[in-house]
């Protein structure tokens, strides 16, 4: 089992592959960097508020976590409604609802003497889990060149397909996993990626950042989407305020979570108020 990496002009059907099989998948370059840094760009003062970061051992005590992107980095929804993750989140999700929205947004900057990051799942916010059923997938952009060095995410390939409910610990808690859970832990790779690229993983994939060894800071924002019927980790409706959520396409606006599933979330359109 190993990481697998593809060019811009690959298909998305064997991403999706790559990802259902070994439960992360990246793609090289795909945006160019000159959006990348206007992103950068509008949200170098927001993370320079933060300081030296969070507080926790899980967010860390080196690394700044910023949200509402939406408000402050218009440049992001260029990511959050990018094709390729479209096409991705699609081709997973869309099996198990009618659509699908923003989990979250959240752009991460690692400074220089963190260390890594305890592994865990992004869906671990549920409380339940079924067989078969992934309830989102997470995409992850590298703002600056993600190296060994610096701190690119850390992933346990197959964590995915092996581990019971919500069974998500450090490498220090090893002992709570179940045995196929810790046959993966010896799979963990960590997603070295030029910046521009996306390293695709799934809600169930164990993953952390890693340690940035550097004297450099390395920044990205992950996205997550997920199922239409499950509630936002973060909400957009109130992160983000309704004048500048109206500047934003249909599609982002869709994903933000101004839509219905079925007959849950009623919205009636920005233009019935």
């Amino acid at each position: 089992m190993k990481l697998e990496y593809f060019d811009a002009d690959s298909s998305s059907d064997d991403i999706i592959k790559a990802l259902e099989k070994n439960g992360a998948a990246v793609v090289k370059n795909q945006v160019k960097s000159e959006l990348v840094d206007t992103i950068l760009g509008e949200l170098r003062e927001h993370f320079d508020k933060i300081g030296k970061g969070s507080d926790s051992g899980f967010t860390g005590y080196k690394t700044r976590w910023v949200n509402r992107l939406l408000a402050i980095s218009k440049s992001t929804a260029n990511l959050v409604d990018h094709s390729r993750v479209m096409e991705v989140a699609d081709g997973i999700l869309l099996k198990h609802c009618d659509n699908y929205r923003l989990g979250s947004l959240t752009a991460i900057e690692i400074l220089p003497g963190e260390n890594d990051q305890v592994l865990h799942t992004d869906d671990g916010i549920y409380p339940v889990r079924l067989p078969g059923l992934e309830f989102q997938i997470s995409a992850m952009w590298a703002l600056d060149d993600f190296t060994e060095e610096n701190g690119a995410t850390r992933i346990v390939l197959g964590s995915h397909r092996n581990f019971s409910a919500n069974a998500y610990q450090s490498d220090e808690n090893i002992d709570y996993f179940t045995p196929d859970a810790k046959e993966h832990i010896n799979q963990t790779v960590q997603a070295v990626m030029p910046k521009g690229s996306v390293l695709f993983y799934m809600g169930s994939t164990l993953h952390g950042g890693g340690a940035n060894k550097t004297e450099k800071s390395r920044a990205g924002i992950i996205n997550t989407y997920s199922l239409g019927w499950l509630r936002q980790e973060e909400n957009q409706y109130l992160n983000v305020p309704i004048n500048i959520a109206k500047q934003y396409s249909e599609k982002v606006q869709k994903l933000m979570g101004y839509q219905m599933h079925r007959t849950l979330g009623e919205f009636k359109g920005f233009d019935q108020e």
